[in-house]
């Protein structure tokens, strides 16, 4: 497996526990996606006007950032599997979608997650018994913050922000974290 584009993060957004989100703080169009603790890939399937799929950017390798680590409780320096990929609809990316798998929870049946391909995780997540939901957190990104970049990269310049989630899930105990990036061409059409 290749090694992963590396984000070097010194300044990260300021995430903080969903529970504590106020509809006041975020944009209307995002909020209920933020919110919504469900498949993204069904949700988006379901208000897409066109087809579905998921556009990889890189998989492998790779190091967390520095709050990642945190809340994948990772050693500093240990390596996760990282995959980075678009959600489009109608061949327009909605979503950037980033997952950390450490090496320590490539085990039994989380090592099927790095064998994904073109796949949606969270079709696997979601219909798989053994996955259970931890913490999730919301951020707003700005252009300053490594993982802003990340997501808007090849995009059409000129948002001042963005907002993501990402949600601790554990695979018959071991650790994964997604982060989900809702891209500014497509909030308007979020239903």
């Amino acid at each position: 497996m290749k090694r992963s584009r590396t984000i070097h993060a010194t300044l990260e957004p300021a995430w903080a526990d969903w529970r504590r989100l106020r509809h006041a703080q975020v944009p209307a169009p995002v909020y209920h996606w933020l919110r919504d603790t469900g498949s993204l890939t069904a949700r988006i399937k379901g208000c897409c006007d066109g087809p579905f799929r998921v556009r990889v950017i890189s998989q492998g390798w790779g190091r967390a950032l520095n709050s990642e680590n945190e809340l994948l409780r990772m050693r500093r320096g240990e390596w996760a599997i990282v995959r980075e990929v678009q959600l489009l609809c109608a061949a327009t990316p909605w979503v950037f979608a980033r997952t950390l798998i450490p090496a320590s929870s490539l085990k039994g049946a989380a090592r099927r997650l790095t064998l994904l391909g073109d796949r949606p995780l969270g079709q696997v997540l979601f219909s798989d018994s053994q996955v259970r939901r931890g913490r999730t957190e919301v951020a707003r990104l700005l252009p300053r913050h490594p993982l802003f970049a990340a997501a808007t990269s090849g995009l059409e310049p000129g948002a001042s922000e963005i907002w993501g989630r990402r949600t601790l899930f554990h695979l018959t105990g071991h650790p994964l974290l997604v982060n989900e990036i809702f891209l500014p061409e497509a909030i308007g059409r979020y239903r």
